[in-house]
Formats: C-alpha cells, structure tokens, sequence
C-alpha cells in the first residue's frame, strides 16, 4: 500500500480509498508522496533561514539539532554558513535530518 495525500486538506489516506474520508475530495485529486521530499515547508525554511540564520534555526526546524547548536555558538560561521545555506534552500537542494530534501512543490 502507497503513500497517499489529499490535494486538498493533506492528510495521508489509504490508496485504496474512493475519496478523502476527512474532505470529501475525489480519488483523481490525490498525489502519491515523492518519498525523497522533505515534510518541512520550503518557504518557511527559507524565511528562518534569511532572517534567523545566524542563530541557525532553520537547522533546528528541520531537524539538524548538532549544527543548529553549532550555528548558534558560530553566529552562523560569521555569516558565511548562512549565506551557503540560504543559497542551497534557493537552489533545492538543502537536506533535513533524514537526508530528505527540503524543495518547493
């Protein structure tokens, strides 16, 4: 059994399902997981990034709890780790904790 989730509300349902059991919302509208996406949202990752970076909280938001401490003592490697990492988030290929990356869409 694959992964399923509703277009519309996003909660994971079973694919065998004829509609989303919570909204109501036709089989045809559902998407299978791209299993190499992480569940954090890009633009949030991106905005912690571009305003708290320094203090490395988009790493601790997706998980990367070692370098968010690191970060946080570094002042984001005096700006040159955020700069990178900003970067990788724009590009799409910024990882989380899991190795999955953190894209847009």
């Amino acid at each position: 059994m694959g992964l399923i989730y509703c277009k519309d509300c996003g909660r994971q349902i079973s694919d065998a399902a004829q509609a989303c059991p919570y909204c109501g919302s036709p089989l045809k509208d559902m998407a299978p997981a791209d299993p190499n996406k992480s569940p954090k949202d890009w633009l949030t990752t991106l905005l912690l990034c571009f305003f708290l970076g320094t203090l490395g909280i988009h790493s601790f938001y997706v998980g990367k709890t070692v370098i968010g401490v690191v970060q946080l003592i570094t002042l984001g490697g005096c700006g040159i780790w955020t700069l990178v990492d900003f970067i990788m988030i724009l590009c799409g290929s910024y990882k989380d904790s899991e190795g999955k990356i953190v894209r847009n869409n």
